[in-house]
């Protein structure tokens, strides 16, 4: 898998920091927000590959993200939740989530999408 530069939304410092960890090992680029405002400032600056997005955050949702990114979406994203009602990965991909994946989750689950991601960017023109 190639190196790609991945946007993490996540609240939970604990979380963050791991996942940011965990993909760093693998070579990737993280920058890391905590809050909606932030990821909105942010991640149109950051030409991100794949955006992994908690759906609970502080200031709004990541619905909400999604929605107000409009045109400077992530070509992938992924939504993650300790919610996983069929309502709520029906609302993911509604607003343009590739996956939505539910807490707790492996890191083995996580290196599959993060393939597919890896995958398509090679398909892009």
């Amino acid at each position: 898998m190639e190196p790609l530069t991945v946007f993490l939304v996540e609240n939970h410092q604990d979380t963050a920091r791991y996942m940011q960890l965990y993909l760093q090992q693998l070579n990737h680029t993280v920058r890391v927000a905590a809050d909606l405002a932030t990821a909105l400032r942010e991640i149109p600056k950051s030409r991100c590959d794949v955006l992994i997005s908690d759906i609970g955050l502080p200031d709004g949702d990541g619905w909400q993200l999604m929605e107000k990114l409009g045109d400077d979406r992530p070509p992938f994203a992924i939504a993650m939740s300790g919610y996983g009602t069929g309502n709520d990965q029906r609302k993911s991909r509604a607003v343009g989530y590739d996956h939505h994946l539910v807490k707790p989750f492996t890191p083995d689950e996580l290196l599959v999408l993060l393939r597919e991601a890896d995958n398509r960017k090679g398909t892009r023109p």
